[in-house]
């Protein structure tokens, strides 16, 4: 029998704020540990003594390294999902193995920069494969009428939980003393503790209070994994014949990946250019208290202006980011951008994650957000190694036989901001790509897909 989709649970009811509150939990590691302490840390302690431009293509490539093998699993754990109903299994599983890795930064070392990076990309496997049954499980408490607010919901919720805890994660570092620490070193060691903590107790709200829709029949939850694998080869199969969704997979491919390196990258950009710790803390903060209203805002807004347009602008926002990041001169303009980042980094994630909805089988949403997510895994892989391949590209283009100092600062420098030139190309294909997803056939081919495997 053909399913309907759930429009009758669209309250914001307990199931609601219990899948919503997942964000709350992760986004501790997003923002303490993936955008604000481990590039820091990274540069000054762990790799302390490297040139810039070496320690930035270390962590490109670390997070790259750890994206790619996210984006391959990621269908698959889909897939299985979705014939053995078991998405909030998976998601304690991948969110216990980042709570344990952002545990285990605590104990390494000053120097070991590869045990860093190899915890830290563990960290991210874990993070970013809760996440593709966190997004699958977004069908079954949001009815088709309010899953873009309640996508934008989710994160603001992140937004706020996230600076939240960062805001005492940075207070620890300036003031260790008040906290009973010894100095700002300890207290960033500390910090990767409480996100671990944190992400682990608020958890246990989305495990307790969200449902979760049983599609596998009596017998079969034994055979789950061949069936997933099966199921994922036919999930190809779908995408390649349904035009609009690999069209819009291959637009979010790109514009996400823009997204993606400014949020790893943004930090460590700032520390080449010179800026302190402090004032780089300072504009991450401003991310995450501008993004809280701002993600409620945008979903609204797409409310009152449309989706697509809503996506648009925020992609149009992002060009005129990393174009004006390229030309900045102080931490002033630093915190200048830190603000538009906050205004539209939450709605692009947000309604890009409700859009891909209404162009997929709602009956097999882990096995098509699987597909959502590798794309946007795979898009973490390009945009950070390309960073990193550019600044060293310019970097040996421009190196002189014997240069001075002050000239390796400059030339560090300008190799920066070319390397965050780059990602503007990315932004550009994206839109491109999106212009052309038309979500009205989108939606009659999802229709006639779910009438065809009726009769089959």
């Amino acid at each position: 029998m053909k399913k309907i989709r759930p429009k009758e649970r669209v309250g914001y009811g307990k199931s609601v704020w219990g899948w919503a509150i997942y964000d709350w939990a992760n986004s501790a590691f997003a923002t303490t540990v993936m955008a604000g302490f481990f590039p820091i840390f990274f540069k000054q302690y762990w790799s302390a003594g490297t040139d810039v431009n070496l320690s930035t293509a270390q962590l490109g490539f670390g997070n790259s390294a750890a994206s790619l093998f996210v984006a391959f699993m990621a269908p698959v754990l889909g897939a299985v999902a979705d014939k053995g109903s078991t998405k909030k299994r998976f998601l304690l599983f991948f969110a216990l193995l980042g709570i344990v890795m952002t545990a285990t930064l605590f104990w390494v070392e000053r120097g070991e920069w590869f045990a860093a990076i190899c915890v830290y990309a563990l960290g991210i496997v874990g993070f970013s494969g809760a996440n593709v049954f966190y997004d699958s499980l977004l069908p079954d408490v949001a009815g088709e009428d309010r899953i873009d607010a309640v996508s934008s919901l989710g994160f603001s919720l992140g937004y706020l939980g996230g600076g939240l805890l960062f805001l005492i994660n940075v207070l620890m570092t300036l003031t260790p003393e008040t906290f009973g620490l010894p100095d700002a070193r300890v207290a960033v060691r500390v910090s990767f503790l409480s996100v671990a903590l944190w992400w682990a107790v608020f958890s246990l709200f989305t495990l307790f209070w969200v449902p979760e829709a049983r599609q596998a029949k009596p017998g079969q939850k034994t055979a789950a994994i061949p069936a997933g694998f099966r199921q994922l080869l036919s999930t190809f199969r779908k995408v390649r014949h349904l035009r609009w969704v690999f069209l819009f997979l291959l637009a979010y491919f790109f514009y996400m990946d823009g997204v993606s390196t400014i949020i790893r990258m943004a930090v460590d950009y700032g520390l080449s250019l010179g800026f302190g710790k402090n004032e780089l803390i300072l504009a991450l903060l401003i991310v995450q208290f501008v993004g809280f209203p701002a993600a409620l805002a945008f979903g609204r807004f797409s409310r009152d202006f449309g989706v697509r347009k809503s996506i648009y602008l925020a992609i149009v926002i992002y060009i005129g980011i990393t174009l004006g990041g390229t030309m900045i001169q102080s931490p002033r303009d630093f915190y200048l951008l830190a603000a538009m980042i906050g205004l539209v980094q939450g709605g692009i994630q947000a309604l890009s994650r409700s859009y891909y909805s209404r162009l997929i089988p709602w009956d097999k949403s882990a096995e098509f957000y699987g597909f959502f997510n590798m794309l946007g895994k795979f898009a973490a892989i390009l945009g950070p190694a390309l960073m990193g391949g550019v600044g060293l590209m310019v970097r040996q283009l421009l190196m002189p036989s014997s240069p001075g100092e002050q000239e390796l600062i400059e030339i560090g420098q300008l190799a920066a901001r070319w390397s965050l030139g780059s990602v503007v190309l990315l932004f550009l294909v994206g839109g491109v790509l999106f212009f052309f997803v038309d979500e009205e056939k989108g939606r009659e081919q999802v229709v006639y897909l779910s009438a065809e495997t009726d009769t089959s």
